[in-house]
């Protein structure tokens, strides 16, 4: 029960909900009571009434006025085991709300490389099937402890009071049927966990044969993939039948143990009723009802145990990360608008998961204003240069600044709100194309949509479409070829008008006229805001006022277009090189 203690702040916070739900619960139980004691009384009406020989129409009486008590008592107790349920049951969607935010809240604040150690689909696992689990503590399982509890108080107490020796008997074979209900809810809940292991199995099977169906395709093993979905099937198939022949002993189990109670208190009973030990055979039948009462919260024990283990299982993988401390904090609650002015100075940086040295003594200053090319080949530590300005990750050596403040003091979501980003790798959302374009600004108008759409050159192509700006995008905006997904994705950082605008690596999927419409838009915005461009391609980088050249993690070069081109280097062969193939073409 230690991992479930984390959750006692939410019992404090609907305390009202619990309080109010308790209350009910004793007040529910009170009120169905009176049932036995009315079937109890009225057998006795009877008894007396051919012992005595009472005239009909008294007997009458009585019984159509225990009937109609019963029926009261019987609507007072289900309207209030009605809000019992109401409260208890809506206050644990209360806490499962609140914990998957706070669960939400935990994901956005950790740092790049927490997501480099786990699965999307573990991830999304903790807050969905994780917190439902726990909601079933927090819900069912608190509900019916106290439940169990008060009516097993109160019932043996009136039980007590009526007979003490055949209350004994009665509740004799109670505890081997909560052991025999805990003994079977262990089981279960084993072959439910492998159940839903194979069910995941399934599942991540299908996602990945969805989103890759056109790779599937293109090989032709579309008949093998489906032999291993058969497979998987089956496996989860025998799984689930495991499961089912478990669960079917749980009915038949109940109800032979009941059936044991009952003639316990039948043949009991009625020896006593025969020895003068009780002076109605309406006390059997009260004690029959008893029984009954009795029968499912006892049962329920063991199907609580079982939603306790289950609950404290998950949400110790729950707190496994809610423990963790975001390596990137925000040090500076306090807001203030920010320029754009950058410097880099002595930066160094390595990868924790790989030891990887991406950067190493990188000094540079960009004004706020001005253009920055950065070029290199492949694993040079261009990607990276823009992860340490964003603060995706923090430098490992020397300092960034930020308009004279060392990047770490200034407020993290001025400086991310100040960042337009165009990633290497466009991710777009499964929504319209208008809203796709929109996330950069979310009150942005239709004009401003089209605005930014006709200035990174992807206006023409939307308008194509059916539905134009209402096109819903595929999965990762799998409808849209590659220029066209880094083109509405340099829209979505031109809508933000933002202080500091970052293109990485942004054109490489766009032919070469397309690129240079693209870049004298560009250049248009990138007018009083710092930018950054990041590219393979002299002819990205040819208009910027200043171009530093990276090879693993070091500048060898720096300057601007024309000095670069008089200089020896990899900037010049690569121009020449670019410009011989431009021609060729």
């Amino acid at each position: 029960m230690k991992e479930l203690q984390y959750l006692n702040k939410y019992f404090v916070k609907y305390k009202y909900h619990f309080l109010f739900g308790v209350i009910t619960t004793i007040a529910a139980q009170i009120f169905s009571l009176f049932t036995p004691k009315l079937i109890a009384k009225s057998f006795k009406a009877i008894e007396d009434h051919f012992k005595s020989g009472l005239g009909s129409a008294d007997i009458k009486t009585e019984l159509l006025h225990n009937i109609l008590l019963i029926i009261a008592t019987t609507l007072v107790a289900g309207v209030l085991t009605f809000l019992m349920r109401q409260t208890l049951i809506v206050m644990s969607r209360h806490i499962e709300f609140d914990l998957k935010n706070e669960v939400f809240r935990q994901y956005e604040r950790l740092s790049q490389h927490f997501y480099k150690q786990n699965r999307t689909g573990d991830l999304m696992n903790r807050i969905s099937e994780d917190v439902g689990k726990t909601r079933m503590y927090v819900g069912p399982a608190v509900m019916y402890t106290i439940n169990t509890v008060i009516r097993f108080v109160i019932v043996i107490l009136y039980m007590y009071d009526v007979s003490p020796l055949l209350t004994l008997y009665t509740i004799l074979p109670l505890p081997i049927l909560s052991y025999a209900i805990f003994r079977l809810s262990v089981a279960i809940n084993k072959r439910s966990t492998t159940f839903q292991q194979y069910l995941s199995k399934v599942s991540s099977f299908s996602q990945e044969v969805f989103s890759g169906v056109r790779v599937i395709k293109a090989y032709s093993l579309e008949s093998q993939y489906e032999q291993n979905m058969t497979e998987l099937a089956h496996e989860s198939k025998a799984k689930s039948m495991s499961l089912a022949k478990v669960q079917s002993l749980f009915g038949p189990l109940m109800m032979a143990l009941i059936g044991v109670s009952n003639l316990v208190v039948i043949y009991v009973g009625g020896v006593m009723y025969i020895n003068g030990k009780i002076d109605s055979i309406g006390t059997i039948a009260e004690f029959i009802l008893y029984v009954n009462m009795l029968t499912w919260p006892v049962a329920s024990l063991g199907w609580v145990s079982s939603m306790v283990q289950e609950a404290e299982a998950s949400q110790k993988r729950i707190n496994e990360f809610l423990k963790i401390e975001p390596e990137i904090k925000n040090n500076n609650p306090e807001h203030a608008p920010l320029k754009g002015e950058i410097v880099f100075s002595n930066v160094g940086f390595t990868y924790e998961d790989t030891n990887i040295r991406a950067l190493e003594n990188v000094s540079f200053t960009i004004k706020d204003g001005e253009t920055l090319a950065i070029l290199g080949k492949t694993g040079s530590g261009k990607s990276t240069v823009l992860s340490l300005i964003t603060r995706t990750y923090d430098v490992t050596e020397g300092e960034i600044t930020v308009d004279g403040k060392p990047i770490q003091q200034v407020n993290l979501f001025d400086l991310r709100d100040a960042i337009g980003i165009v990633p290497q790798d466009a991710f777009l959302f499964s929504d319209t194309i208008k809203n796709n374009i929109k996330f950069g600004k979310e009150d942005a108008t239709d004009a401003e949509v089209i605005e930014a759409a006709k200035k990174a050159v992807v206006h023409d192509n939307i308008v194509n479409f059916t539905q134009q700006y209402e096109t819903i995008l595929g999965e990762r905006g799998i409808t849209l070829s590659g220029g066209q997904k880094q083109r509405v994705s340099i829209a979505r950082a031109i809508i933000k008008d933002p202080e500091i605008l970052l293109l990485d690596d942004a054109l490489s999927a766009v032919d070469t006229e397309t690129e240079e419409a693209i870049l004298g838009n560009l250049m248009q915005v990138a007018k009083g805001r710092t930018t950054i461009i990041v590219s393979h391609r002299v002819s990205s980088a040819k208009n910027a006022d200043r171009i530093i050249i990276l090879d693993q993690g070091r500048i060898i070069q720096q300057g601007s277009h024309n000095q670069l081109i008089n200089e020896n280097g990899y900037y010049r062969e690569l121009y020449f090189k670019q410009l011989s193939e431009k021609e060729l073409g």
